[in-house]
C-alpha cells in the first residue's frame, strides 16, 4: 500500500492473496447474502507470495472467516450514488453506503463464510469454504478469523433488511433429478441440494416475478434451467456445458 503523507490513503494498491474457485459460474442464482445456502461451496486458492504456511498457522481452530474481495464482475459497470436493493422489491433507492451493492466507489465487498478445511496440496494453499456468495475468479485480498463474541453483536438492528421470506417450494423434473444422480456420483457435488436451497431463496428479478416464466443460471459446469409456477418452481433440466 502506497499513501501520499499529505492525505493520508488517497492512493492505495490492493494486492490479491488468493483466488475463489466457486459454484457460481455467474452472477445469477448467487445468494443475496452469504450463509443463506449451505451448498454453496468454494475453494480459496492463496496466490504467491503469500501461499507460506507460517501465515495460516492456527487458521484450522475458527469455524468461520471474514472475506474481504474484490467485487470485479462490476468494475465495468462503475459505481452508483443510489441503488435499489432487492430486499425493498427494487423500487426504492437508498444510499449506496446504506446497502451492500457490488457498486461501490472501491468495490470491496466482505463475507463471513464457514472454514469447512485448510488443505496443503503440491505447494498450495487451498481453503475450502462453505455458505459462500461468491462469484467464481473472485479476487480475495484479506481473510480474518470471525469471532463470535464480538462479531455477533446482541440488539444490533438491521434497517430495512428485517425480514426473511419464507422459503419458496422446489420440484424437480425427473430427467433433472437423473442427471444430479449421476453428475453426484461422477463429481462428488451435490448438485441438486444446491440447486433446491438456491430456489428457496427465489434469485428472480423483482421486475420478473409472474409465473410461467423460465429461467436458466450455471452452476460449475452445469446449466440448469427452471420455471416459475404459481406456488412453486420447477427445476426443468440439468445439462453439462463443454467447454469451447
Amino acid at each position: 500500500m502506497t499513501t501520499d503523507p499529505e492525505t493520508p490513503g488517497e492512493r492505495c494498491t490492493l494486492t490479491p492473496i488468493g483466488l475463489i474457485h466457486s459454484c457460481f459460474s455467474e452472477k445469477f442464482g448467487i445468494p443475496r447474502q452469504p450463509g443463506l445456502v449451505d451448498a454453496a461451496t468454494a475453494t480459496l486458492e492463496i496466490l504467491p507470495p503469500f501461499d507460506r504456511r507460517e501465515m495460516f498457522k492456527g487458521l484450522e481452530r475458527f469455524s468461520h472467516l471474514w472475506v474481504h474481495f474484490i467485487f470485479h464482475d462490476t468494475l465495468a459497470e462503475g459505481w452508483k450514488n443510489t441503488v435499489r436493493p432487492p430486499w425493498l422489491g427494487g423500487q426504492t433507492r437508498v444510499g449506496v453506503f446504506a446497502s451492500r451493492s457490488p457498486h461501490r466507489p472501491n468495490f470491496l465487498g466482505l463475507s463471513v463464510v464457514r472454514l469447512l478445511a485448510l488443505r496443503f496440496e503440491d505447494r498450495k494453499i487451498l481453503l475450502d469454504l462453505g455458505g459462500v456468495d461468491l462469484l467464481d475468479q473472485t479476487p480475495v485480498v484479506d481473510i480474518k478469523p470471525y469471532l463470535p463474541y464480538s462479531d455477533r453483536i446482541a440488539g444490533a438492528t438491521s434497517g430495512y433488511a428485517t425480514i426473511l421470506a419464507a422459503p419458496v417450494a422446489v420440484s424437480f423434473s425427473e430427467e433433472a433429478i437423473a442427471f444430479g444422480e449421476n453428475y453426484r456420483n461422477e463429481q462428488g457435488r451435490d448438485l441438486l441440494r444446491l440447486v433446491g436451497q438456491i430456489l428457496q431463496q427465489d434469485p428472480r428479478p423483482a421486475s420478473q416475478k409472474e409465473a410461467g416464466r423460465e429461467f436458466g443460471m450455471q452452476l460449475w459446469d452445469v446449466n440448469v434451467r427452471w420455471r416459475a409456477r404459481e406456488n412453486d418452481f420447477l427445476v426443468l433440466s440439468c445439462r453439462q456445458v463443454t467447454a469451447g
